[in-house]
């Protein structure tokens, strides 16, 4: 064999050098992923002990499952605390809720007495609708203030068979401003938005009963002189009171200027929120709070809910539908973020405000259907 044939000794040197860093690389990145797989063990098994036998884990379990409890996967909160303690804890909130709306509400309003109009009083009259931005831990959100309470209606949907979203119904009506009211059934979160939870009244008028064989209910709404009603009322009580505007919802969360809830542990999980006050001297606070979207707004508790009022001087303040269904719309505008990922929701009521309310025609849309024919999920 002639020599060029051979294979140089610093060529056969170098080949098993490379073959050397490539067994070293190998193993190198063998040991990092055993090691990076162990750890990653380690971590999961002290961070489910800590979840499960510490009390501050305990506090974070529970409101993680609150917090699902309040969006359309409420069943994998049973993975987390288990089926029956899912069950006892929805339980306790309702049976809380419902205390919470007992006490008998002493609230007044004094609304300001019209004065003569003048260039110079047309001039500082506040603006029948203000909004402010505000912000906390987690959240994002908007405080909306309107100065008449008188102003505000119950606006319903167009048409039979499907709800409306707040943006339409404040163009169809020419409203100034929009926020969804209450709840409604959804099987499956897919629901039509046509058929409320509980009642509806709207311009003084009961448009919808769904209540069955109870004679009461919890109720947000208005009165005929502008008062906020909120708690647990008989339909013969809320007529005797001239409510004007409510729906069915709770809880309501401060009555007769203090905040029922306690503390966080007992906000009810995390999530977008609306919700309804009036101040001293009858102007009626909206708050909505945007929720579920990380880089932006994860949302809010009750407590935090409830703290955002009475730092605005409500006196009297609930709970409206929130999650996906929360939206505020001013000028044609949707002012928030809602968070459902098919954009804003078909609702079946909604508070309205009006510069002329007694202007604005809002048919029932309901009259005549019985509540138990009405196909919530039917498209």
């Amino acid at each position: 064999m002639s020599q060029t044939s051979l294979p140089k000794r610093s060529t056969v040197r170098q080949q098993s050098m490379k073959n050397k860093k490539r067994r070293k690389r190998k193993k190198g990145l063998g040991w990092f992923f055993s090691r990076f797989i162990m750890a990653v063990f380690i971590i999961g098994i002290l961070g489910a002990g800590w979840l499960f036998l510490t009390p501050s884990g305990n506090d974070v379990r529970f409101l993680m499952a609150d917090t699902l409890i309040t969006t359309q996967h409420r069943y994998l909160a049973k993975y987390i605390i288990g089926q029956a303690e899912l069950d006892r804890r929805v339980a306790e909130y309702n049976k809380r809720f419902e205390a919470m709306g007992e006490e008998k509400d002493m609230h007044q309003i004094h609304l300001p007495i019209p004065e003569q109009t003048s260039a110079e009083a047309s001039h500082q009259k506040k603006p029948l609708v203000e909004i402010e931005e505000i912000s906390g831990k987690g959240y994002h959100g908007y405080v909306m203030t309107v100065n008449d309470p008188t102003k505000i209606r119950l606006g319903v949907p167009k048409n039979r068979g499907k709800g409306e979203k707040v943006s339409s119904m404040v163009k169809r009506t020419g409203a100034i401003a929009g926020v969804n009211a209450g709840g409604f059934a959804d099987p499956n979160w897919k629901g039509n938005g046509f058929k409320p939870i509980g009642i509806v009244i709207s311009q003084g008028k009961l448009y919808y009963n769904g209540l069955g064989n109870s004679k009461s209910t919890q109720v947000v709404g208005i009165d005929k002189n502008g008062k906020m009603v909120a708690g647990h009322y008989s339909l013969k009580e809320l007529s005797d009171m001239g409510i004007k505007e409510a729906v069915t919802f709770q809880p309501r969360i401060i009555v007769n200027g203090k905040g029922l809830i306690r503390n966080s542990r007992e906000g009810w999980g995390i999530a977008p929120r609306t919700a309804m006050g009036q101040r001293a001297d009858g102007a009626i606070l909206f708050v909505v709070i945007d929720g579920r979207q990380p880089t932006y707004s994860i949302g809010a508790n009750l407590y935090d809910v409830q703290q955002i009022m009475l730092e605005h001087g409500a006196v009297i303040a609930a709970n409206l539908d929130g999650g996906s269904s929360t939206v505020l719309v001013k000028d044609n505008q949707i002012v928030n973020k809602p968070s459902s990922e098919y954009g804003e929701r078909y609702l079946p009521t909604a508070f309205l405000v009006f510069e002329h309310p007694e202007d604005v025609k809002i048919p029932n849309i309901w009259a005549g259907l019985n509540p138990q024919d009405i196909d919530p999920g039917k498209k």
